[in-house]
């Protein structure tokens, strides 16, 4: 599978958000690649967006990887407990992401239901497999992506990267984000996308 290019990324956020839709994330783990396919995303841009960590143009040891160049793997913490992963968009300097949503698992199920519950897939009971990769935090869990995976490359190809996939066959859903009541009219922002 052929990397996303960095041109890829530094584009306008919408679109970025609804082009990874049917894409591929691998996670190389331990000899083990872990292949994702890309089912839901929300666009989070600074400069105008009151959800975003960067809005107005704040920076602090958090936010900075906001800035950094597209293709860029922005990781952070919620709840002091799980990690949301974010793909930076734009020019480098302009506060935006990705983030990634849920996902559909391609290779590797074993281990990403390990990650996650400390049994094989086959062992899962119907509700886990049902909300198995349908969450930020889910998803970093299951393919183990923790804070030290902040500021890394994606463009590299090295233990995490995105590859094309074929384009979505059906309806691509609009709708707003989640999470995000304290964000006044960004609230009503139609910025998440999903199969």
């Amino acid at each position: 599978m052929k990397t996303l290019p960095r041109a890829f990324y530094d584009r306008d956020t919408l679109e970025v958000a609804r082009d990874l839709l049917g894409t591929y994330l691998v996670r190389r783990l331990d000899g083990a690649e872990l292949v994702v396919r890309i089912t839901e995303t929300e666009a989070y841009v600074g400069a105008v967006d009151k959800a975003c960590h960067a809005y107005g143009g704040r920076r602090t040891a958090r936010t900075e990887t906001l800035y950094a160049r597209p293709g860029t793997a922005y990781v952070y913490l919620i709840y002091g407990m799980y990690h949301c992963l974010n793909f930076v968009t734009e020019p480098e300097g302009t506060a935006a992401a990705v983030l990634l949503r849920g996902v559909e698992a391609v290779s590797g199920t074993d281990l990403m239901a390990y990650n996650r519950f400390g049994r094989g897939y086959e062992q899962l009971t119907a509700d886990q497999r049902k909300n198995f990769l349908n969450g930020p935090g889910k998803v970093c869990k299951a393919l183990a992506i923790t804070r030290t995976h902040n500021g890394l490359d994606l463009t590299a190809g090295g233990e995490l990267f995105l590859c094309a996939g074929e384009a979505p066959t059906g309806e691509i859903h609009v709708g707003k984000r989640i999470g995000i009541d304290y964000a006044e009219e960004a609230v009503d922002f139609p910025w998440r996308f999903w199969l």
